[in-house]
Protein backbone atom coordinates (compact mmCIF):
# COMPACT_ATOMS: atom_id res chain seq x y z
CA UNK A 1 0.00 0.00 0.00
CA UNK A 2 1.62 3.54 -0.62
CA UNK A 3 0.66 7.14 0.40
CA UNK A 4 0.19 9.72 -1.85
CA UNK A 5 -0.59 12.89 -0.78
CA UNK A 6 -1.38 16.24 -2.61
CA UNK A 7 -2.11 19.74 -2.04
CA UNK A 8 1.10 21.76 -1.55
CA UNK A 9 2.15 24.70 -2.83
CA UNK A 10 3.05 28.09 -2.58
CA UNK A 11 0.59 30.60 -0.34
CA UNK A 12 0.92 33.96 1.39
CA UNK A 13 0.97 34.38 5.06
CA UNK A 14 -2.88 33.93 6.41
CA UNK A 15 -3.93 32.29 3.28
CA UNK A 16 -5.14 28.74 3.20
CA UNK A 17 -4.33 25.62 1.48
CA UNK A 18 -5.95 21.99 1.85
CA UNK A 19 -3.56 18.44 2.15
CA UNK A 20 -4.91 15.56 0.76
CA UNK A 21 -3.24 11.70 1.12
CA UNK A 22 -4.77 8.79 -0.29
CA UNK A 23 -4.15 5.49 0.42
CA UNK A 24 -3.71 3.19 -2.89
CA UNK A 25 -5.27 0.08 -1.54
CA UNK A 26 -6.68 -0.44 2.13
CA UNK A 27 -4.75 -0.93 5.88
CA UNK A 28 -6.38 -3.25 7.93
CA UNK A 29 -6.10 -2.31 11.80
CA UNK A 30 -5.37 1.66 11.81
CA UNK A 31 -4.68 2.99 15.02
CA UNK A 32 -4.14 6.56 14.03
CA UNK A 33 -3.49 8.52 11.07
CA UNK A 34 -1.92 12.12 10.98
CA UNK A 35 0.63 14.33 9.32
CA UNK A 36 4.08 15.00 9.94
CA UNK A 37 6.34 17.67 8.81
CA UNK A 38 9.97 19.05 8.46
CA UNK A 39 11.27 22.40 7.82
CA UNK A 40 14.59 23.28 6.32
CA UNK A 41 17.34 22.05 8.92
CA UNK A 42 15.32 20.71 11.42
CA UNK A 43 13.44 17.29 12.65
CA UNK A 44 10.05 15.89 11.45
CA UNK A 45 7.40 16.94 14.11
CA UNK A 46 3.97 15.79 14.43
CA UNK A 47 1.61 17.98 13.02
CA UNK A 48 -1.64 16.27 13.85
CA UNK A 49 -2.91 13.12 14.18
CA UNK A 50 -6.39 11.09 14.35
CA UNK A 51 -7.01 8.18 16.12
CA UNK A 52 -9.11 5.07 14.81
CA UNK A 53 -11.74 6.81 17.68
CA UNK A 54 -12.08 9.91 15.71
CA UNK A 55 -10.28 12.17 17.87
CA UNK A 56 -8.02 14.61 16.85
CA UNK A 57 -4.63 16.04 18.70
CA UNK A 58 -2.81 18.87 17.46
CA UNK A 59 0.93 20.67 18.04
CA UNK A 60 0.19 23.82 20.13
CA UNK A 61 1.63 25.55 17.20
CA UNK A 62 -1.57 24.50 14.80
CA UNK A 63 -4.47 24.73 16.59
CA UNK A 64 -7.32 26.50 16.02
CA UNK A 65 -5.73 27.18 12.30
CA UNK A 66 -5.51 23.20 11.06
CA UNK A 67 -8.40 20.81 11.25
CA UNK A 68 -7.88 17.15 10.51
CA UNK A 69 -10.44 14.84 9.39
CA UNK A 70 -10.66 11.17 7.53
CA UNK A 71 -13.04 9.32 4.73
CA UNK A 72 -12.51 5.98 6.01
CA UNK A 73 -14.71 4.83 2.86
CA UNK A 74 -12.52 7.01 0.49
CA UNK A 75 -9.22 5.96 2.35
CA UNK A 76 -8.49 9.62 2.47
CA UNK A 77 -7.04 11.87 5.10
CA UNK A 78 -7.03 15.62 4.85
CA UNK A 79 -5.47 18.60 7.07
CA UNK A 80 -7.15 21.75 6.31
CA UNK A 81 -4.79 24.61 6.82
CA UNK A 82 -5.78 28.01 7.42
CA UNK A 83 -4.10 30.96 8.87
CA UNK A 84 -1.12 30.00 7.35
CA UNK A 85 2.29 31.58 8.49
CA UNK A 86 5.82 31.65 7.60
CA UNK A 87 7.14 29.40 9.75
CA UNK A 88 4.50 26.64 8.59
CA UNK A 89 6.79 26.28 6.09
CA UNK A 90 8.04 22.61 5.40
CA UNK A 91 7.34 19.25 3.59
CA UNK A 92 4.12 17.70 4.78
CA UNK A 93 3.84 13.98 4.92
CA UNK A 94 1.14 11.96 6.00
CA UNK A 95 1.03 8.94 8.29
CA UNK A 96 -0.51 5.43 9.16
CA UNK A 97 0.03 3.40 11.44
CA UNK A 98 -1.76 0.09 12.37
CA UNK A 99 -2.03 -1.57 15.70
CA UNK A 100 0.80 -4.29 14.21
CA UNK A 101 3.11 -1.83 14.53
CA UNK A 102 3.26 -1.16 11.01
CA UNK A 103 3.57 2.50 9.60
CA UNK A 104 3.19 4.35 6.20
CA UNK A 105 4.18 7.04 4.61
CA UNK A 106 3.67 9.34 2.17
CA UNK A 107 6.57 11.42 -0.26
CA UNK A 108 5.73 14.11 1.09
CA UNK A 109 4.19 17.01 -0.30
CA UNK A 110 5.95 20.96 0.07
CA UNK A 111 3.94 23.94 1.72
CA UNK A 112 5.87 27.25 1.47
CA UNK A 113 4.36 30.37 3.14
CA UNK A 114 5.66 33.21 2.08
CA UNK A 115 5.60 36.54 4.45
Amino acid sequence: VQLQASGGGLVQSGGSLKLSCAASGRILSISATGWYRQAPGKQRELVAVITSGGRPTYVDSVKDRFTISRDSAKNTVNLQMTSLKPEDTAVYYCNVATYHGSTFWGQGTLVTVSS
